[in-house]
């Protein structure tokens, strides 16, 4: 499901009495302007695996990267469910932002097109990648599998004023 303009929640049991919920506008903003992320898969015998990554927030979907014989990678080809965290590492300032979905590889020539273009704009050039055939390749030659992961589930955290936020899809 892609969440376009969703609808924010507060969920009042883990948030503060005067809190509000948070904007959708503010968390979104979250996820297209964090330079790091943190992604959980889940290994074939169950354990997860944690690791941080750069990621594109981009058409409702957020996009990563990872190289075919990555733990991550190898994770995905037996169970595709994702949980992808950034935000702000204090207990008393910022806003957390958890989007949960299904990580869902991008092959079409024009998407990654599209894609490589996002990631060298939001690091102004510093993640520069080519579209291939299934994928990417950068300057080191090397080549990367391309993720989008659509949310099932987006939560957002603001700390302070503690308040738990859920989004859900627009009627």
């Amino acid at each position: 499901m892609i969440m376009k303009n969703p609808v924010p929640r507060l969920d009042e049991r883990f948030s503060d009495p005067d809190a509000r919920p948070v904007p959708w506008a503010t968390a979104a903003e979250v996820l297209e302007s964090a330079q790091l992320f943190w992604i959980t898969t889940v290994r074939s015998d169950g354990r997860p695996h944690v690791t941080p990554l750069v990621g594109v927030w981009l058409g409702e979907e957020l996009h990563f990267t990872t190289g075919r014989e990555e733990q991550k990678a190898l994770n995905l080809s037996g169970n595709p469910r994702v949980a992808m965290i950034t935000g702000c590492n204090r207990w008393d300032e910022g806003l957390d932002v958890v989007v949960e979905g299904v990580a869902e590889r991008v092959t079409a020539h024009t998407d990654l097109e599209r894609l490589a273009i996002a990631w060298a704009a939001k690091w102004d050039g510093q993640w520069q990648f080519q579209a291939i055939d299934g994928g990417f390749t950068h300057a080191d030659g090397g080549e990367a599998l391309v993720f989008a992961v659509r949310a099932s589930k987006i939560l957002a955290f603001g700390k302070g004023t503690f308040c738990q936020t859920r989004y859900v899809p627009a009627d």
